[in-house]
């Protein structure tokens, strides 16, 4: 079973496109609200390398990035690949 976490912020519209591709692919996610909470934020951050933007993406606990990664992914085909493994 494919494990996705998501990092959000309450109205940001990247993470609602991001979460709408995962959607789209029929695929279950944890997300996670940052908004005004500053230890999930370093938290998330400590995972992304640094990476402070809303959404952060993880697939199986690798980091894929934010939403233009994650689009990115699945216009090369290796989206579909990670959520099969």
């Amino acid at each position: 079973m494919t494990h996705i976490i998501i990092y959000t912020k309450a109205t940001c519209p990247f993470c609602i496109k991001a979460k709408g591709l995962l959607t789209q692919k029929a695929q279950k996610f944890t997300e996670i609200d940052i908004t005004g909470n500053d230890s999930l934020r370093t938290e998330m951050m400590t995972k992304a390398n640094g990476r402070h933007t809303v959404p952060q993406i993880f697939i199986n606990n690798e980091h894929i990035g934010g939403c233009d990664d994650l689009f990115a992914c699945d216009a090369s085909g290796d989206l579909d690949k990670k959520l099969a493994a």
